[in-house]
């Protein structure tokens, strides 16, 4: 189909076959030929990098606050709803402000840095089992156990407890889609329930006997910040998010990373010669293949983009992955580059909004990426790779492979 005729005709509500597992010629349409693009619902689409970045940093006119679509998605009182309308992203000041203020004291440089010795015993056993076995899954074996260990970590999980998280975190995120399931809502609502009565006992064991707030991130968020505390409901709800954040997005980062590499032997070998590039091939894989692919906000007065005027109240659909490939800010963008420099990519989002958890994200794709190079330089992929299936998130299910 023709690129103009593909943007007047996609709707985020009904995309075509195959867009999930391919969405960018329709992006890529949307951005030349509609880069405001209206959808039937009242909803507007941004594709162009200059737009999404504006919106980011004008957090006043374009709202986080979801209380009003999410009331109509999933039900007000609901679970899925008093998740997502109390945890720090979807939330404007003051919630926003006195959260992340709280949960950026818990991740600052010097507290994510003392993390990476334990991260790098983590990945070297996990390179061990997979060295064993000779055949694995990239993501169930490796690119999945890697944010779940870490995030069990921060909050000082007993290691037999941690079996469900990922799964949590699966039906939660998966509630987000533009387009909603009963299945998946009905899962989205278990989820949510059974993780927060599950660290509501957490945090009680942590009250009688609290940990090290320096390493321990359910009990720095506990004691708050500057004399503000979070509720009990923001306390549970943000430590969800925390899961939620930190383990998809690192999750789909690692597989992508290992994706792209496999196709791209001439860029593997460049970060066999040259380590340093390690650091710059995490941003790559991020703009390339954006884990987060959408982000949303909504106008609380009157805007203008590209002629048009949005009323106040319009639902605006950020478009990342779209926004990363844009030939305005990246020279040849569908190049998979992992020295490239500048790059402003828009995958940790930007302004007051910007992903708290981004060093420990980058730490954990460098030290992963690179340690799973060294150990098997010559991996190869086998048929069976299977993508996550969402539009929100970009990622996969399944990547076998033989390491040998």
């Amino acid at each position: 189909m023709e690129a103009a005729a593909l943007a007047a005709s996609f709707d985020i509500q009904n995309p075509p076959p195959g867009f999930a597992e391919d969405p960018f010629p329709v992006y890529d349409a949307l951005r030349e030929h509609a880069p405001l693009k209206r959808f039937p619902d009242g909803s507007v689409m941004l594709t162009r990098w200059a737009d999404l970045d504006r919106v980011y940093r004008d957090a006043a006119l374009f709202s986080s606050d979801k209380k009003r679509e999410f009331g109509a998605k999933y039900g007000e009182g609901t679970p899925l709803f008093r998740h997502h309308t109390t945890s720090l992203v979807f939330n404007d000041p003051p919630l926003h402000t006195r959260v992340r203020r709280i949960m950026v004291g818990a991740m600052t440089p010097r507290a994510v840095a003392a993390m990476e010795p334990a991260l790098v015993a983590l990945v070297d056993r996990l390179l061990d089992r997979l060295a064993a076995k000779g055949e694995a899954d990239l993501i169930e074996d490796f690119a999945a156990t890697i944010p779940i260990e870490v995030i069990g970590n921060l909050f000082a999980m007993p290691h037999e407890e941690r079996g469900p998280l990922r799964d949590w975190s699966l039906a939660i995120l998966g509630a987000l889609e533009p387009v909603l399931s009963p299945e998946q809502e009905s899962r989205g609502h278990a989820a949510i329930t059974a993780f927060t009565d599950y660290l509501r006992d957490l945090a009680a064991s942590r009250r009688a006997q609290p940990g090290d707030p320096e390493t321990d991130v359910l009990t720095r968020l506990m004691a708050g910040d500057r004399g503000e505390a979070l509720s009990e409901e923001e306390l549970l709800q943000n430590c969800v998010f925390i899961l939620n954040a930190g383990h998809e997005t690192t999750t789909n980062l690692i597989g992508n990373a290992l994706h792209l590499l496999h196709e791209h032997p001439e860029q593997a070998k460049r970060l066999r010669d040259d380590p340093g590039l390690l650091a710059p091939m995490v941003e790559e894989v991020l703009r390339l293949q954006s884990s987060n692919q959408l982000g949303n906000r909504v106008t609380t007065g009157e805007a203008e983009f590209h002629g048009e005027r949005l009323a106040p109240g319009t639902r605006i659909h950020l478009c990342i992955a779209a926004a990363n490939r844009d030939p305005r800010q990246f020279p040849d963008p569908e190049r998979f580059d992992v020295g490239r420099s500048p790059n402003r990519h828009l995958g940790f989002g930007g302004g007051p909004h910007t992903c708290v958890g981004f060093t420990l994200a980058r730490m954990e794709g460098r030290v992963a990426i690179g340690r799973f190079l060294e150990r098997f330089p010559g991996y190869r992929l086998l048929p069976g790779a299977r993508r996550g299936g969402r539009i929100r998130f970009r990622g996969f299910a399944s990547l076998p492979a033989r390491l040998a």
